[in-house]
């Protein structure tokens, strides 16, 4: 049996920011367990550019990104192991793992940090009545054929769902000669960054159709055309609003799903709003020195927030690793949302951290001159206005290690009140 201190299964922007970071914490056995052939996970067919931003300061796009991060991991004695499937979590954190050259492994760590990321929603989830035409795909896989192996899905296109993947490949279908004949959107609001639906829709002509699905596919062999229709409050289609739209190629972005099969086997508690795990402020999970971050524990917006969250999982797993998980009893100040806020992260707080912590959550719905409040009891420890929330667009609020620690309960309230 192969001995760490710490394994990461994941190697992806969350996986390698989270090693790094552990190693600078001072962790000395450290590898990156990776199922596909290199490191840098989804952000490699992620050619346009929009990453780097808040982390570098500049512009890069997603393969400069990881490259960064690779070259980084390459001035380390961080081991990686890539084309290799992690198959299971033991107890007492054994990690069992497959690979061509090694056959089964199985690997004892005294800490293991989650960095699997998300997959994207199929069509077999969304029950549209049509025949299995080619041409119906998901945008990221559609981005795969465009961006690594260069083959075209198709020349008319209908997205359906306007999350980023989508709206980025409304773009570059655009740029490469293909016609865009709209994204429809079954919500009354988009789930896209709000500067990917001016880029990627608005600057190309492209038509954004909200409270709108698709409710039936055409052809046989290949996709020959949608039907689509507009809904109602209840998401249900309104009858006589029916509308056919020829084309051979259907993308869907109907949603990320994070990959937490292994997660779930593991025996951690899971959040039914973001199907990732349940953590505190370090992104421990409810399984002591198994923690979890990136798109495994919430879907994130900017690739920029993975970092930095990743790099928190790191810190937390060093800290366990070098207390060898000895370390004073957690006592957890809760952090519920309430009213128009869908969920945040962490869910747990240490009354005793010795840090300012992080708060991040999303919103329900679009909210205009809304203000932003944390409480516990009857105090308030942060407000703030905002002139817009919208679900697609992930928030934070920072809460001083001094409120924390003068907390009379053990429950912190986020929540987002509107003025009438």
């Amino acid at each position: 049996m192969l001995k760490y201190d710490l394994v990461v299964i994941g190697g992806g922007p969350a996986g390698m920011a989270a090693a790094l970071k552990a190693k600078e914490c001072g962790v000395e056995k450290i590898i990156i367990l990776e199922r596909a052939d290199t490191l840098g996970g989804i952000l490699e067919q992620c050619i346009h550019a929009g990453f780097g931003l808040h982390y570098f300061g500049e512009e890069l796009s997603g393969p400069e990104y990881a490259y960064r991060f690779i070259q980084l991991l390459k001035d380390t004695d961080i081991d990686v192991k890539t084309d290799t499937m992690v198959t299971d979590i033991k107890p007492n954190n054994v990690v069992i793992a497959t690979n061509n050259t090694d056959g089964i492994l199985e690997i004892s760590a005294t800490a293991i940090i989650l960095a699997m990321g998300c997959r994207e929603r199929p069509r077999g989830a969304l029950d549209i009545p049509g025949s299995r035409a080619s041409g119906i795909m998901t945008a990221g896989t559609a981005q795969k054929y465009v961006n690594i192996d260069g083959y075209m899905p198709g020349k008319k296109i209908v997205i359906l769902g306007s999350g980023d993947i989508g709206l980025i490949m409304a773009r570059r279908m655009t740029l490469e000669g293909a016609k865009v004949e709209t994204v429809c959107e079954l919500m009354p609001y988009s789930g896209g960054l709000q500067r990917n639906i001016v880029q990627c829709l608005e600057d190309m002509g492209i038509p954004l159709r909200l409270s709108c699905t698709v409710i039936k596919t055409h052809g046989i062999e290949r996709l020959e055309g949608v039907t689509i229709a507009n809904v109602d409050e209840n998401r249900r289609p309104i009858p006589g609003t029916e509308q056919f739209i020829e084309c051979d190629t259907l993308l869907l972005s109907v949603g990320l799903i994070p990959e937490n099969e292994l997660t779930r086997s593991a025996g951690i508690m899971l959040d039914p709003i973001t199907n990732g795990a349940i953590v505190d402020e370090y992104r421990q999970t409810s399984r002591p020195g198994i923690f979890a971050c990136g798109n495994v524990l919430h879907v994130h917006d900017l690739v920029d927030y993975v970092t930095n969250e990743s790099q928190l999982a790191g810190q937390g797993a060093a800290k366990y690793i070098l207390s060898k998980g000895k370390g004073k009893a957690a006592k957890y100040i809760s952090v519920k949302a309430e009213g128009g806020v869908r969920y945040t992260v962490p869910q747990n707080i240490n009354s005793a951290t010795d840090e300012d912590v992080k708060i991040y959550f999303r919103v329900r719905d679009v909210y205009k001159n809304a203000r932003i409040t944390v409480s516990c009891g009857d105090k308030v420890i942060y407000s703030k206005k905002k002139p817009k929330l919208a679900p697609g667009e992930m928030e934070n609020v920072t809460i001083k290690n001094e409120d924390i620690k003068a907390l009379d309960k053990k429950e912190l309230i986020v929540k987002v009140e509107v003025s009438k």
